[in-house]
């Protein structure tokens, strides 16, 4: 009985290692770095290096104990598999999101972003919401694997108890974070988990005897899913559209490297949609929902972008293998998450945040290849991360994000020396951040260093598509005196976001300059400043066209002028510049 009792202490202290190890590598996830720049991830992958140094200390002794003494094979019957500690590990922390957002709903907690109330430990309520669609069917299967409740272990009802709270909490958060992609893969995967825990005996004696019942409900349900589909359109429609938008764009682009684009995903997203709206073969819609997305807002368009259509198949190859496997061994609850988090991929960008990388691998090894290798493999990595200098690495950049909230404050409140300085100092550490790269090359110009701000805005042009790099690079050539350079890149930035007026306004002063006037060009410019209906109207628009008016007045009245009336004539320009931005948009990139 004595030994009995040892070895049931010794498996209970190997499972609580264990799971604790699993536990602190994916609460990253609640890790909130509100000191850094909104956005920054750089956070969580600190939390996550230290994190590695525990991890590994518990499989290491969780290792020692079993390797020393036998453990007790019917306390840990089920806790012997990878995969109980994964999908634990998620019901616990996707019920601590849950509280969190409540808390923020309710106003006893701050959420991670001024513009939305509810945001849990992310910076965005759609990623939140994604994270909880993920726990939600793992939920869901822990709960329906335990049939019944009298006569039950009390193991069993902690157990289904624990999901269900936890499901619930989930419930009662995931609609107000208002994410449609969240929505559709909670709906998808957790349809999936009921229909793989059916009674099939049963199912199949009900549908011969209620065929034509059931054929009827299913036409309801579809109507039902069809109009809700409708709804879920009109609730934000500018945003759905400008998702198939960004997705066609993708798609533009990855027609044209279709091996993958070295330079990443916006320099390539960017070319795409300036030779788009260069073409002049657009409708209103795309001018109207066009941005300048970090992020195509589809994983398997960015893979396929980024590193090749032929990587992008065979990481599908990958994530379906583990899937069959996962559905082999019963593992529904494992393989909802995955589902879930495939769905949500489809229409957001949840493998940019380390929350869903180091979530997504352990559900890839809990779908079975992890049994036997699972903890053993996981420590490998951890170990490779610390000794590999990653930590160290990892903080370093945090620390350069700090500072870089110090001179974001030089940079904002006009002292752009002081900036420079700073930006300077903190360059080797963000040299790979476009926002970073941006906000230096313009403090640049600003202090009058063009050539210099030139450098650092070419390269955030390989990690930002923001139009307003252009838009600087344009004015620094204008400064230099180079000014078909100057014209080059405002048209290039006219055809990026031709429903921006800035870009306008700009080729309008500088058709205005001295030593390159051309009444023609600055009539249509004009044109486009005076009667282009802005996103939002602002002061600084109001601003703009009185300036162009101005100028307009005090014009040469020599020259020859289009009228700003003239409609046809200003689109007829349009087009000989659209093949001009072309042209110019091939010599530059």
């Amino acid at each position: 009985m004595g030994k009995i009792q040892t070895y049931k202490i010794k498996t209970a202290v190997m499972v609580l290692l264990l799971f604790a190890a699993i536990c602190s590598l994916q609460s990253l996830a609640c890790a909130t770095t509100p000191e850094l720049p909104s956005g920054e991830t750089v956070g969580q992958w600190v939390w996550l290096g230290k994190a590695v140094l525990f991890s590994s200390g518990c499989i290491l002794i969780a290792s020692f104990l079993q390797l020393f003494g036998k453990a007790y094979r019917e306390d840990a019957l089920e806790f012997r598999h990878f995969y109980a500690y994964v999908a634990w590990s998620l019901v616990l922390l996707g019920g601590v999101e849950a509280v969190w957002g409540l808390c923020q709903l309710y106003g006893f907690s701050v959420s991670g972003h001024s513009r939305y109330a509810l945001t849990g430990s992310f910076f965005n309520p759609g990623p939140y919401a994604g994270y909880l669609a993920m726990v939600l069917p793992v939920c869901l299967h822990l709960y329906l694997r335990i049939c019944g409740w009298k006569g039950m272990p009390a193991r069993y009802k902690i157990e289904k108890g624990a999901a269900a709270v936890s499901g619930m909490l989930i419930l009662c958060v995931l609609p107000s974070t208002m994410s449609r992609s969240a929505w559709v893969a909670a709906a998808i995967s957790c349809a999936w988990v009921a229909y793989m825990h059916r009674d099939k005996r049963k199912w199949s004696i009900l549908w011969r005897r209620y065929k034509k019942r059931y054929v009827l409900w299913g036409a309801g349900i579809f109507l039902i899913l069809s109009l809700a589909a409708a709804g879920m359109f009109f609730l934000k429609p500018d945003s759905a559209l400008g998702r198939r938008f960004m997705w066609k764009m993708t798609c533009r682009a990855i027609a044209a490297h279709p091996w993958g684009c070295p330079t990443g995903f916006a320099c390539a997203y960017g070319e795409a949609q300036s030779l788009y709206f260069a073409s002049g073969n657009y409708a209103s819609w795309e001018e109207r929902v066009a941005g300048s997305p970090e992020y195509a807002f589809n994983e398997y368009l960015e893979v396929a972008l980024t590193y090749g259509v032929a990587m992008c198949i065979l990481v599908l190859f990958v994530i379906f293998g583990c899937l069959w496997i996962g559905v082999k061994l019963r593992r529904y609850g494992i393989c909802g998450a995955l589902i879930s988090l495939l769905v949500f991929s489809f229409s957001s960008y949840p493998l940019h945040l380390p929350a869903f990388i180091v979530t997504a691998i352990c559900l890839l090894l809990a779908c079975g290849i992890g049994d036997v290798i699972g903890k053993y493999l996981v420590l490998c990595v951890c170990l490779v991360l610390w000794f590999g200098g990653y930590a160290e690495k990892w903080t370093q950049e945090r620390d350069a994000c700090r500072d870089w909230v110090n001179a974001r404050i030089l940079y904002r409140s006009g002292a752009y020396e002081a900036a420079n300085r700073a930006y300077e100092k903190l360059y080797p550490s963000l040299r790979k951040k476009g926002a970073f790269l941006f906000e230096y090359g313009h403090s640049l110009h600003k202090s009058g260093r063009y050539d210099e701000s030139f450098e650092y805005l070419d390269q955030a042009r390989l990690y930002s598509n923001d139009p307003m790099i252009l838009n600087i690079m344009g004015k620094n050539c204008q400064a230099l005196h180079e000014y078909k350079c100057a014209e080059a890149f405002f048209l290039i930035s006219v055809s990026r976001l031709p429903g921006r007026i800035y870009p306008y306004y700009l080729l309008a002063k500088l058709y205005s300059e001295p030593d390159y006037r051309d009444k023609d060009k600055f009539g249509d410019m004009k044109w486009n400043v005076l009667n282009r209906k802005p996103k939002v109207y602002s002061t600084a628009i109001e601003e703009m066209r009185r300036e162009v008016e101005e100028i307009a007045e005090n014009w040469d009245t020599g020259s020859s002028i289009i009228c700003s009336d003239d409609v046809e004539a200003a689109l007829r320009m349009q087009i000989i510049w659209n093949i001009k931005t072309r042209e110019l948009y091939g010599n530059l990139s």
